[in-house]
């Protein structure tokens, strides 16, 4: 969803009590939410009470609603905090949870008939964003399937612009990485002739 048709949902919602464009925006942004949540606490149902609960109170205080810059970082950010909440309450909390984080990837955004990637070469790229650090996970997955950018990601998990650069470089290098040497295993290397060299 654009950050125009957010700006839309959310002025919607704070002048007119839009209840239908409430619901297009969490169910628009629900999914996404849904997986960060879970990345911090590590399971289905707390998850889904975590991102339902940032949604009510978004609908209880929606008469303030525009005075929110970006409703997405605002919604991301809110997810954090009431997950943190959440392990608070559950004695597991951490030192430094942005390490603890376990991202899934719904919609890996390679498009593999644009780039000819084989079945094969697609589960190797997957299996490589898998094998990622917690840090460098979550962020490639924010900035590539989310679609958020740098200095939202830097925000919402309360960290420097340029730790999402490096970690972001990281996650590109292995994932690189790996698809070479899979394409080094896959493609022969040219037979040498020794009369023409």
């Amino acid at each position: 969803m654009t950050a125009s048709s957010i700006k839309y949902l959310q002025t919607r919602i704070a002048r007119f009590d839009d209840q239908k464009a409430y619901k297009e925006l969490f169910t628009s942004l629900y999914s996404s939410l849904f997986l960060f949540a879970k990345s911090m606490v590590k399971s289905k149902e707390p998850a889904e009470e975590i991102v339902s609960d940032v949604f009510i109170k978004i609908w209880e205080k929606r008469k303030d609603l525009e005075k929110i810059d970006n409703l997405k970082v605002y919604l991301y950010v809110s997810v954090r905090n009431t997950a943190l909440n959440y392990l608070n309450l559950q004695k597991r909390s951490v030192t430094n949870p942005i390490e603890e984080f376990q991202a899934e990837f719904t919609s890996i955004y390679f498009d593999p008939e644009q780039l000819m990637i084989t079945a094969d070469m697609l589960a190797l790229i997957k299996k490589s964003i898998d094998q990622l650090p917690p840090k460098c996970k979550i962020i490639f997955k924010l900035v590539k399937e989310d679609g958020l950018k740098y200095r939202e990601v830097a925000e919402i998990l309360n960290i420097s612009v340029k730790t999402v650069e490096n970690q972001l470089a990281i996650a590109l290098q292995k994932i690189g990485n790996t698809v070479r040497f899979d394409v080094d295993k896959t493609v022969p290397s040219p037979v040498r002739n020794p009369h023409t060299d």
